[in-house]
């Protein structure tokens, strides 16, 4: 089951998750980061102290 979580800047849907050292937030496309747009949906990469993470694509 995915849960919805919406951006911690703006509150629109969340396409992800990114944390960099010792920061973290869920965010939507206006905020990722370029190493977060560039993953597909579903994938996962990690980065020394750095993980980021795109949602699967979800129809409702």
């Amino acid at each position: 089951m995915v849960t919805k979580t919406t951006c911690e800047f703006c509150q629109k849907d969340a396409i992800g998750f990114q944390s960099f050292e010792s920061s973290f937030a869920y965010v939507c496309e206006d905020h990722a980061d370029p190493l977060l747009l560039a993953l597909k949906p579903g994938e996962k990469k990690g980065y020394g102290g750095c993980y980021l993470e795109r949602y699967e694509t979800t129809e409702d």
